[in-house]
């Protein structure tokens, strides 16, 4: 009786689902919170839409700019600790050598297998390198292009967020019609959202719905309040 396969599933876009929460979040509770506190301000649904879109059309940018220069970082850094290490390797490869040796008996491997191991791996350069940066360092390889991919990703999740508060405004002429069906389409967009990403990331959907829910109302509530402060 041949035996069930077994499949493995692991999550391998931990990268391209933490730049969609940024994004995706930001974007449904900041312009909540503005167009909220200004419909307390002001009589007219256009001067809310307009604020809103401008607020979204800045942010996105922001947010974009900023996870460009946060993958850029992490590359500049990779690429400045990948030299350091190749540096050392040449300069005190008895040292790294020693490092090595430390981080297998770390791993459980007793003093004989790792001097082993320890032998054989520093013979290829390339694989001590990537070793010691892995290992020692805990630095994994930038995807090439990653920082234009989290700049569109954050950017563009900001938009979708963001322009799901303001719907009510774009359809309903009265302010006092449109911000409860704003209210109620932020919350029910985090709870979706929130079980959206507990299914990709292994963590129960009802518990990261939940919870999502939860931290963004918490967010848009506490941004709501000080837009009211500052627009009375």
């Amino acid at each position: 009786m041949p035996a069930t396969p077994h499949i493995e599933k692991h999550f391998l876009a931990s990268a391209l689902v933490r730049d969609i929460v940024i994004g995706m979040a930001d974007g449904l509770t900041v312009p909540f919170a503005l167009a909220a506190g200004l419909a307390g301000a002001v009589s007219s649904t256009a001067i809310i839409i307009t604020a809103g879109l401008a607020e979204v059309a800045a942010g996105a940018l922001a947010m974009g700019l900023g996870g460009y220069l946060a993958a850029r970082t992490d590359l500049e850094h990779y690429r400045s600790e990948l030299q350091r290490e190749k540096s050392e390797i040449k300069e005190v490869p008895e040292t790294e050598r020693a490092e090595v040796r430390q981080i297998l008996r770390k791993q459980g491997l007793d003093p004989a297998l790792a001097e082993k191991v320890t032998e054989a791996l520093t013979r290829d350069p390339e694989r001590w390198i990537h070793f010691m940066m892995r290992f020692e360092l805990g630095l994994e390889e930038p995807v090439p292009g990653r920082e234009l991919k989290s700049a569109l990703t954050i950017g563009g999740a900001y938009v979708v967020g963001g322009l799901i508060p303001l719907l009510p405004y774009f359809f309903l002429a009265e302010i006092s019609q449109a911000l409860p069906l704003s209210i109620a389409l932020t919350l029910a967009a985090l709870l979706i959202f929130g079980g959206i990403k507990g299914q990709m990331t292994g963590v129960t959907p009802l518990r990261s719905a939940v919870q999502t829910a939860l931290i963004g109302s918490l967010a848009a509530a506490a941004a709501f309040a000080i837009a009211r402060l500052v627009s009375r």
